[in-house]
């Protein structure tokens, strides 16, 4: 299971939110000293979200152009991603694959042009949701659908890779709710990566015991209760 550190960016600010809540942020300063550090411990993969363009609030091209100059491995990047323009916009800054939210769960057919346009090696689906409901708009707004009933409209669509977080524990170092976990996993057949309250090593061999390729890791990284160090590669 790959071990994937993320970097979230608002006002230039490497940061996370506590239950996605955009008052409620811890900084942990420049994006760019974050990255090469998860880099220099041994990720092997960086996600990097735009808050502020997920929000509506700008966006922070500027310092994921210095990020992306900076790093020697792969990084996905998202938040706010709602064109075709806007995608070939991150791939150009040179990320590996692209995170679309709110367009999968509320523009299928412009999911449908991502995935001809790019190919779904390099188009990832982000499902955040409370538990099974979905949110989106930078998670201030619910969605009719439930997840499974996505993940089933997706897998029909083409869409190989999925990240699941679970926005109730985002950032709060409570662990995860492995009963949901377990029911996401059960109905995505495909590459899965899951976040979202992962408190520290524990969490990790539980998500791999449930089979998922990908953990990924925020908080519990930044206050130190997982350390890739002791990892070998970022791999568990």
């Amino acid at each position: 299971m790959l071990l994937i550190p993320a970097v979230d960016l608002k006002g230039g600010k490497a940061v996370r939110l506590y239950e996605g809540d955009p008052e409620r942020e811890t900084q942990y300063g420049d994006p760019v000293a974050a990255a090469l550090r998860w880099q220099e411990e041994g990720a092997r993969l960086l996600h990097l979200v735009d808050l502020d363009r997920a929000l509506g609030r700008g966006d922070n091209l500027e310092a994921l152009r210095r990020i992306a100059e900076a790093l020697r491995i792969p990084f996905q990047v998202g938040g706010g991603i709602r064109s075709l323009e806007a995608l070939r916009e991150i791939l150009a800054l040179g990320a590996s694959r692209v995170v679309v939210g709110t367009v999968a769960v509320k523009d299928p057919a412009l999911l449908q042009a991502m995935l001809e346009a790019v190919g779904p090696a390099r188009l990832v689906v982000a499902l955040d949701a409370r538990g099974l409901e979905v949110v989106v708009s930078g998670w201030l707004e619910a969605a009719s659908l439930s997840a499974l009933d996505l993940l089933r409209r997706w897998e029909a669509m083409g869409v190989h890779t999925v990240i699941y977080t679970d926005v109730r524990r985002d950032g709060t170092l409570k662990g995860l709710d492995l009963e949901v976990v377990a029911r996401v996993r059960e109905a995505w057949p495909h590459e899965l990566i899951a976040g979202g309250g992962i408190a520290g090593p524990e969490d990790l061999l539980d998500l791999k015991r449930l089979g998922v390729e990908g953990a990924l890791l925020g908080k519990a990284l930044y206050e130190g209760r997982v350390r890739l160090t002791d990892y070998k590669e970022g791999v568990i």
